[in-house]
């Protein structure tokens, strides 16, 4: 009779599960005027992929966009000096050794790689927090944006080669490694 009960109750209980567990996914809509409409996903295929809604713009990056938007001008120009006044002491420090090590002699040749241009050069979502910030940075090599960190330095906002998405990812793996 127990038994009975217990497959009552299990069959009944997994039914429920089942049914919580629907197809239609809550996704928010970004594009909508409220950020807070909710749009049904209506897509029946399990295993289609959904694109991710872009990400809002909080703001147009006022402090930083002139930062990288000198940037993006010496970089088209190939100005050597303006490029060493864009990026900060330590990024300068870092891009050396690694000219050092691989025989290169201008950062303009080491940054060569670097898809900047006028046509795209666009800063936004900066959040700034004492003489460090993050915004979002957009150019040909980044269409879809990558989260740069800036530094204030000497009373003036400077350009890194640091990321929290790209250095997240390295952290990660370097912690998934470290267990193997």
């Amino acid at each position: 009779m127990n038994l009975k009960i217990i497959s009552t109750a299990l069959i009944i209980l997994t039914s429920a599960l089942l049914a919580a567990c629907g197809d239609a996914a809550v996704t928010t809509n970004n594009n909508a005027p409220n950020a807070n409409t909710a749009k049904l996903n209506t897509n029946t295929d399990p295993l289609a992929v959904s694109t991710p809604a872009p990400e809002a713009v909080t703001n147009n990056a006022p402090t930083l966009t002139p930062v990288y938007k000198s940037y993006c001008s010496a970089m088209v120009k190939r100005d050597e000096a303006a490029l060493r006044k864009i990026y900060s002491t330590d990024t300068i420090k870092y891009f050396e050794a690694e000219m050092k090590a691989d025989g290169v002699k201008s950062l303009t040749e080491y940054l060569s790689t670097d898809q900047a241009s006028n046509e795209l050069c666009e800063v936004v979502n900066e959040q700034i927090t004492g003489d460090n910030a993050v915004a979002k940075i957009k150019s040909k090599g980044y269409p879809n944006g990558i989260d740069v960190v800036f530094v204030k330095e000497g009373g003036e906002w400077k350009l890194t080669n640091k990321s929290p998405s790209v250095d997240g990812m390295k952290q990660s793996a370097t912690n998934s490694n470290t267990g193997k």
